[in-house]
């Protein structure tokens, strides 16, 4: 094989590759505090409403919140009734149309000219062959820590982001990963201001 064959190859490998790249969406968080806890001691994550049921979307946030409280350094209580701090977390997930969603399937235009040549008129016609636009996906996160033994409010935050239908950003188990990566980046943030996280 040819060395201007094989850069070829490699070359083409390397636009596909960066064609399969997903691009992820930034994500707009907010946090507000008094006195944050320092990050250490046991932690628990539970549902935010007391719900005893906890579907697969719920265990899956969860399980990304918990991943980021225990990388700040707290530890994961066994028994979540016997933790210091509760982490109540909820989560929404919401569908809209983009700017394009009332968009006609079909349209029209007239333009005319004239000059020292003649005149003209033409007429255009546009049709979307895409069928409907696919709605946006709004994902937001939301959770507040409080100390058990009093239920004193530490700290509490809220992140969201949005991605198209059918996308892998739009998928519960990305999102909420990009959520909770955000949510408690250079954890505590600062106090009543809403930043672009990346």
């Amino acid at each position: 094989m040819s060395k201007t064959r094989a850069m070829m190859m490699m070359g083409a490998a390397s636009l596909l590759l960066s064609a399969c790249a997903t691009p992820i969406p930034s994500v707009e968080v907010t946090r507000f505090f008094n006195a944050a806890p320092t990050p250490s001691g046991t932690i628990s994550v539970e549902d935010a409403a007391g719900s005893p049921v906890q579907s697969m979307e719920f265990r899956t946030y969860a399980a990304a919140v918990g991943q980021e409280l225990q990388r700040l350094g707290f530890t994961e209580a066994r028994e979540s009734a016997k933790s210091q701090y509760v982490a109540r977390m909820s989560f929404t997930s919401s569908a809209r149309a983009d700017a394009y969603g009332n968009r006609p399937p079909v349209s029209v235009g007239v333009g005319g000219s004239t000059g020292s040549y003649g005149s003209g008129v033409g007429v255009g016609i546009g049709i979307n062959l895409g069928g409907k636009p696919k709605e946006m996906i709004v994902s937001t996160l939301s959770v507040q820590i409080r100390r058990r033994v009093d239920n004193a409010a530490l700290w509490e935050g809220r992140a969201t982001t949005q991605a198209r239908e059918g996308t892998p950003a739009a998928q519960p188990g990305l999102a909420a990963a990009k959520l909770a990566n955000a949510l408690f980046r250079d954890f505590p943030g600062q106090s009543g201001q809403t930043m672009t996280v990346k």
